[in-house]
């Protein structure tokens, strides 16, 4: 029987620093405001060249030499992202050929906050069945490009930032205590329209794209923040013990929790909820923002750097997102 090893990661985010301040010079908002409601106090914004298949690509170069293994081990890259560098083909088949892998396979998830668990599950499957032996999986962002920036979409374009980290994932026996546990992964359509982007797309009439869905600011995302949060943190919660019962495992048994950072405050009622120590969660929104599908990677690489995830600890991840999705995921670093 085989199983699947996360033996390095890998993040990269743009230099430019754009902090609350600075926002507050593009819409009306202030820092309060902004770190009360979602803790965050900067996030990063690419440059006008700057693509997610770039950040997608330096991230996974940095997780290949970590890992210590020849890019052309890579059978297969999955590359989760909502903010494609074009709407086909997918972004994974120009990560791909920026790293130089032409035959490799390649395969997109489009599952938003959720993507980098659902991109995980699908990988730790295709180890898992032996078809392949080294995955390369990525979440990357580049937010700020599809932003409103003025007042009137400063609810959502205050809580996003861009960045990517990668995953080197490796078979291994299953008796190995390293490993990936178990994912769990839901999703719930009927919520769709709470937290999405209207277009351009094939059902706004007779044009994927017009004038009216220019002026009307479809274009841009749309979210119910009320609803978004209260299902985030129940979902979060559900889909984290359904991991913990998969395993026969209890919270305090975790060592590690790193969570989708979506808003600080979701995380912090989330552990006040189910009586997690805040010494357990390791955050990074307060500098990144939400980079959605990057959060988790980008979390496990700074947690690697501070010396707060090390060999041998038991780590609990989960996620909330659009769609609406959830997922979470259990393992042994």
């Amino acid at each position: 029987m085989y199983a699947s090893e996360i033996v390095a990661v890998g993040m990269a985010v743009p230099d430019r620093i754009v902090t609350n301040d600075d926002l507050s010079k593009l819409m009306d908002t202030n820092d309060e405001w902004i770190t009360q409601r979602s803790g965050i106090r900067e996030r990063r914004w690419v440059d006008a060249q700057t693509t997610t298949s770039d950040l997608a690509l330096r991230a996974a170069e940095r997780a290949i030499a970590a890992a210590g293994i020849k890019k052309e081990d890579i059978e297969l890259i999955v590359m989760a992202t909502l903010s494609p560098d074009h709407d086909f083909p997918g972004t994974g088949c120009f990560l791909q050929a920026k790293l130089g892998l032409a035959g490799c396979a390649t395969l997109d998830i489009r599952q938003a906050c959720s993507g980098f668990l659902y991109g995980l599950s699908v990988a730790d499957q295709f180890i898992k069945t032996g078809m392949y032996k080294t995955v390369l999986l990525v979440g990357a962002e580049v937010h700020s490009k599809g932003l409103d920036v003025s007042t009137r979409g400063r609810d959502v374009a205050v809580l996003f930032g861009d960045g990517a980290g990668a995953a080197i994932l490796k078979r291994t026996d299953a008796t190995n205590s390293s490993r990936v546990l178990s994912t769990h992964l839901h999703a719930e359509g009927a919520h769709a329209q709470e937290l999405w982007l209207p277009g351009p797309g094939m059902n706004l009439g007779a044009e994927r794209v017009s004038r009216a869905m220019l002026d009307e600011g479809l274009i841009y995302p749309k979210m119910n923040g009320k609803k978004v949060f209260a299902h985030a943190i129940r979902r979060m919660a559900e889909v984290l013990m359904e991991g913990l019962a998969a395993n026969n495992t209890k919270l305090e048994d975790i060592d590690l929790f790193l969570f989708h950072q979506a808003n600080l405050r979701i995380n912090e009622m989330l552990a006040q909820e189910l009586k997690i120590p805040p010494e357990k969660v390791f955050n990074t929104i307060h500098k990144y923002g939400n980079t959605t599908a990057a959060t988790i990677p980008i979390g496990m690489s700074e947690a690697v750097a501070a010396g707060k995830l090390k060999k041998g600890m038991l780590v609990a991840s989960a996620a909330f997102g659009s769609g609406f999705t959830w997922a979470s995921a259990l393992y042994r670093w």
